[in-house]
């Protein structure tokens, strides 16, 4: 597997993908809602099929687990395994405030080797891979390394939209002395923003999956953050149970661990 080829080749894919996407979310469209109550759009299963087509055609033997596609659990035989989001944030699109992302990611032997994400109504690129680091590309500009901030005080912790929970809450209190401010955000972007220096922490304490979080993490740790499950045991990929049911971190500093 040749990590840049793939690189290449999924920031084309999500690019198309969220053109797609914003086609969709320029019109009217129908809400179908999952066995688990979280919605799905027709830009879900379009996107869907836009990514893994490409990929299949330059990949045809490797494994995928994408969320609109069944799982063949012979992936997990698999050394490499793409992991998909066509479109993180579905509750973001349907209320129509932007704040979606298109997200692949392959994982090597678990571990996440490649990450892409693109914001399609910002038009914003984030990506990564072990081997050159993390990047962001803004509309019409080209590319610029990112990291993470150094602030150890003062923190801006961004926190979900759509998913905030009573642990949280919790966790801002009792670090209230080096927490000053909250932001929110849909989607994987709140990963992106600690990446990017624009936030310097993040706890996601409720469920999420593989392919939630597989692209920010890679994205976020060649940035060099620091991505833990609560228990702080590392987060890994290709497995059984595509659920992460211990929720996570994401930490520019390890002083700022606070689990």
């Amino acid at each position: 597997m040749d990590i840049n080829i793939a690189l290449t080749l999924s920031k084309k894919l999500a690019v198309a993908a969220g053109l797609k996407i914003m086609e969709i979310y320029n019109q009217d469209f129908d809400v179908e809602y999952k066995e688990d109550t979280s919605p799905l759009t027709l830009a879900d299963k379009t996107a869907n099929d836009i990514i893994l087509a490409g990929l299949r055609a330059r990949f045809p033997d490797t494994a995928y687990l994408s969320e609109e596609e069944k799982d063949n659990k012979e992936r997990l035989l698999a050394t490499y395994c793409f992991i998909i989001d066509p479109l993180d944030g579905t509750k973001e699109f349907v209320k129509k405030n932007g704040e979606f992302t298109v997200n692949i990611a392959l994982v090597k032997n678990g571990k996440p080797v490649m990450g892409v994400i693109y914001a399609p109504y910002l038009k914003d690129l984030y990506y990564a891979s072990v081997d050159d680091g993390a990047y962001y590309k803004a509309y019409g500009e080209d590319p610029v390394s990112i990291c993470v901030t150094n602030e150890i005080t003062d923190l801006l912790l961004v926190g979900s939209k759509s998913h905030r929970s009573e642990k949280l809450d919790v966790l801002i209190n009792k670090n209230s002395d080096k927490i000053a401010d909250l932001v929110s955000c849909g989607s994987s972007l709140k990963g992106c923003m600690v990446a990017r220096g624009q936030a310097d922490i993040y706890y996601r304490f409720g469920l999420t999956c593989e392919w939630d979080t597989c692209a920010m993490q890679c994205i976020c740790e060649c940035a060099g953050a620091i991505v833990m499950q609560m228990d702080r045991t590392r987060l890994n990929y290709n497995r059984e149970n595509i659920l992460n049911e211990k929720g996570f971190f994401i930490v520019n500093k390890p002083e700022n661990i606070f689990i």
